[in-house]
Protein backbone atom coordinates (compact mmCIF):
# COMPACT_ATOMS: atom_id res chain seq x y z
CA UNK A 1 0.00 0.00 0.00
CA UNK A 2 2.81 2.20 0.74
CA UNK A 3 4.58 2.09 -2.52
CA UNK A 4 1.06 2.76 -4.09
CA UNK A 5 0.85 6.20 -2.41
CA UNK A 6 4.34 6.86 -3.57
CA UNK A 7 3.70 6.21 -6.77
CA UNK A 8 -0.06 7.61 -6.87
CA UNK A 9 1.26 11.07 -7.87
CA UNK A 10 3.27 10.02 -10.86
CA UNK A 11 0.96 7.49 -12.44
CA UNK A 12 -1.95 9.70 -12.43
CA UNK A 13 0.25 11.91 -13.96
CA UNK A 14 1.18 9.59 -16.62
CA UNK A 15 -2.29 8.77 -17.26
CA UNK A 16 -3.66 12.09 -17.73
CA UNK A 17 -1.05 13.43 -19.98
CA UNK A 18 -2.62 10.70 -22.60
CA UNK A 19 -6.22 12.43 -21.73
CA UNK A 20 -5.56 15.87 -21.07
CA UNK A 21 -3.44 18.85 -21.15
CA UNK A 22 0.51 18.56 -19.09
CA UNK A 23 -0.96 21.53 -16.80
CA UNK A 24 -3.90 19.68 -15.50
CA UNK A 25 -1.79 16.59 -15.55
CA UNK A 26 0.82 18.23 -13.14
CA UNK A 27 -1.86 20.35 -11.07
CA UNK A 28 -3.62 16.59 -10.33
CA UNK A 29 -0.33 15.26 -9.56
CA UNK A 30 0.72 17.77 -7.14
CA UNK A 31 -2.51 17.48 -5.43
CA UNK A 32 -2.26 14.23 -4.93
CA UNK A 33 1.53 14.95 -3.47
CA UNK A 34 -0.34 17.50 -1.25
CA UNK A 35 -3.32 14.70 -0.09
CA UNK A 36 -0.36 12.21 0.97
CA UNK A 37 1.84 14.99 3.10
CA UNK A 38 -1.73 15.53 4.68
CA UNK A 39 -2.59 12.07 5.36
CA UNK A 40 0.99 11.29 6.71
CA UNK A 41 0.03 14.52 8.85
CA UNK A 42 -3.17 13.72 9.83
CA UNK A 43 -1.64 9.79 11.17
CA UNK A 44 1.46 11.57 13.19
CA UNK A 45 4.35 10.64 10.69
CA UNK A 46 6.83 12.88 9.25
CA UNK A 47 6.39 15.36 6.37
CA UNK A 48 8.34 12.67 3.27
CA UNK A 49 11.02 14.46 1.61
CA UNK A 50 9.87 12.85 -1.76
CA UNK A 51 5.98 13.92 -1.32
CA UNK A 52 7.10 17.62 -0.23
CA UNK A 53 10.14 17.82 -2.74
CA UNK A 54 7.35 16.28 -5.64
CA UNK A 55 4.15 18.85 -4.72
CA UNK A 56 7.04 21.74 -5.13
CA UNK A 57 7.96 20.15 -8.49
CA UNK A 58 4.33 19.35 -10.14
CA UNK A 59 3.33 22.75 -8.73
CA UNK A 60 6.56 24.69 -10.34
CA UNK A 61 6.22 23.25 -13.90
CA UNK A 62 2.31 23.46 -13.67
CA UNK A 63 2.75 27.34 -12.85
CA UNK A 64 5.60 27.73 -15.54
CA UNK A 65 3.13 26.05 -18.05
CA UNK A 66 -0.13 28.31 -16.83
CA UNK A 67 1.93 31.32 -16.23
CA UNK A 68 4.64 31.56 -18.26
CA UNK A 69 4.82 29.29 -21.23
CA UNK A 70 2.34 27.07 -21.91
CA UNK A 71 3.95 26.06 -25.33
CA UNK A 72 6.21 23.72 -23.75
CA UNK A 73 5.57 20.09 -25.31
CA UNK A 74 4.50 16.78 -23.68
CA UNK A 75 8.18 15.93 -23.60
CA UNK A 76 9.61 18.65 -22.08
CA UNK A 77 7.15 18.28 -19.47
CA UNK A 78 7.99 14.59 -18.83
CA UNK A 79 12.05 15.54 -19.06
CA UNK A 80 11.28 18.47 -16.61
CA UNK A 81 9.66 15.98 -14.19
CA UNK A 82 12.63 13.34 -14.52
CA UNK A 83 15.10 15.97 -14.16
CA UNK A 84 13.24 16.94 -10.86
CA UNK A 85 12.62 13.36 -9.23
CA UNK A 86 16.38 12.85 -9.74
CA UNK A 87 17.18 15.52 -8.29
CA UNK A 88 15.15 15.00 -5.06
CA UNK A 89 16.58 11.23 -4.94
CA UNK A 90 20.10 12.62 -5.47
CA UNK A 91 20.14 14.92 -3.22
CA UNK A 92 18.29 13.46 -0.49
CA UNK A 93 21.47 11.01 -0.86
CA UNK A 94 23.77 13.69 -1.02
CA UNK A 95 21.83 15.56 2.05
CA UNK A 96 22.62 12.00 3.79
CA UNK A 97 19.10 11.31 4.23
CA UNK A 98 18.02 8.69 1.23
CA UNK A 99 14.28 9.16 0.99
CA UNK A 100 13.44 5.84 1.52
CA UNK A 101 14.92 6.08 5.08
CA UNK A 102 12.08 8.46 6.24
CA UNK A 103 9.14 5.10 4.61
CA UNK A 104 11.28 2.68 6.36
CA UNK A 105 11.62 4.16 9.78
CA UNK A 106 7.92 4.32 9.90
CA UNK A 107 7.50 0.77 9.02
CA UNK A 108 9.74 -0.98 11.70
CA UNK A 109 10.59 -1.34 15.12
CA UNK A 110 12.92 1.59 16.67
CA UNK A 111 15.84 -1.28 16.77
CA UNK A 112 15.29 -2.42 13.22
CA UNK A 113 15.96 1.17 11.94
CA UNK A 114 19.12 1.54 14.44
CA UNK A 115 21.22 -1.50 12.89
CA UNK A 116 24.14 -0.76 10.94
CA UNK A 117 23.00 -2.37 8.11
CA UNK A 118 19.66 -0.32 8.16
CA UNK A 119 21.20 2.80 6.47
CA UNK A 120 23.24 1.04 3.43
CA UNK A 121 20.19 -0.42 2.50
CA UNK A 122 18.52 2.49 2.67
CA UNK A 123 21.14 4.55 0.87
CA UNK A 124 21.40 1.50 -1.94
CA UNK A 125 17.66 1.63 -2.17
CA UNK A 126 17.48 5.25 -2.84
CA UNK A 127 20.35 4.87 -5.78
CA UNK A 128 18.06 2.50 -7.48
CA UNK A 129 15.54 5.07 -7.81
CA UNK A 130 18.41 7.54 -9.07
CA UNK A 131 19.42 5.45 -11.25
CA UNK A 132 15.66 4.81 -12.35
CA UNK A 133 15.10 8.59 -12.80
CA UNK A 134 18.19 8.68 -14.74
CA UNK A 135 17.10 6.60 -17.47
CA UNK A 136 13.86 8.14 -17.69
CA UNK A 137 15.59 11.56 -18.01
CA UNK A 138 18.00 9.82 -20.46
CA UNK A 139 15.30 8.17 -22.71
CA UNK A 140 13.45 11.90 -23.22
CA UNK A 141 16.71 14.02 -23.81
CA UNK A 142 16.82 10.75 -26.85
CA UNK A 143 13.26 11.49 -27.90
CA UNK A 144 13.91 15.27 -27.51
CA UNK A 145 17.05 15.59 -29.88
CA UNK A 146 15.74 12.56 -31.97
CA UNK A 147 11.95 13.42 -32.67
CA UNK A 148 11.94 10.76 -35.72
CA UNK A 149 12.05 8.16 -32.61
CA UNK A 150 8.59 6.66 -31.48
CA UNK A 151 7.11 8.18 -28.60
CA UNK A 152 6.77 4.32 -27.06
CA UNK A 153 10.35 3.85 -26.76
CA UNK A 154 10.68 6.32 -24.17
CA UNK A 155 7.60 5.08 -22.48
CA UNK A 156 8.88 1.67 -22.90
CA UNK A 157 12.28 2.47 -21.15
CA UNK A 158 10.13 4.38 -17.96
CA UNK A 159 8.11 1.23 -17.79
CA UNK A 160 11.19 -0.70 -17.26
CA UNK A 161 12.93 1.54 -15.43
CA UNK A 162 10.34 2.09 -12.65
CA UNK A 163 9.35 -1.55 -12.36
CA UNK A 164 12.90 -2.38 -12.07
CA UNK A 165 13.00 -0.09 -9.31
CA UNK A 166 9.44 -1.32 -7.51
CA UNK A 167 10.97 -4.79 -7.95
CA UNK A 168 14.61 -4.10 -6.47
CA UNK A 169 12.49 -2.24 -3.49
CA UNK A 170 10.88 -5.17 -2.70
CA UNK A 171 13.71 -7.68 -3.62
CA UNK A 172 16.85 -6.37 -1.63
CA UNK A 173 15.51 -6.17 1.85
CA UNK A 174 14.73 -10.05 1.27
CA UNK A 175 18.34 -10.30 -0.03
CA UNK A 176 20.04 -8.73 2.86
CA UNK A 177 18.12 -10.67 5.33
CA UNK A 178 18.80 -13.55 3.93
CA UNK A 179 22.34 -12.75 3.48
CA UNK A 180 23.79 -11.80 6.53
CA UNK A 181 20.56 -13.60 8.55
CA UNK A 182 18.94 -10.55 9.91
CA UNK A 183 15.84 -11.03 12.04
CA UNK A 184 12.04 -10.97 10.24
CA UNK A 185 11.11 -7.31 9.90
CA UNK A 186 14.94 -6.32 10.35
CA UNK A 187 14.98 -4.19 7.26
CA UNK A 188 11.95 -2.39 5.22
CA UNK A 189 9.62 -4.14 2.96
CA UNK A 190 7.94 -2.45 0.42
CA UNK A 191 4.65 -2.65 1.50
Amino acid sequence: MTIFLILAPYGVYTFLMFMTSATISVFAASAICLTTIAIDIARGRSVKILAAGSAILFTGIGLTLALLDPKIGALGVKLAVDIGIFIISLGSILARRPFTLQYAIEAVPAETAAMPGFLTANYIITGAWTMAALLMMAANIVLLYFPGLPVWLGLAVAFAARNSAIYFTKWYPEYRQIKYGAPAGALPEAQ
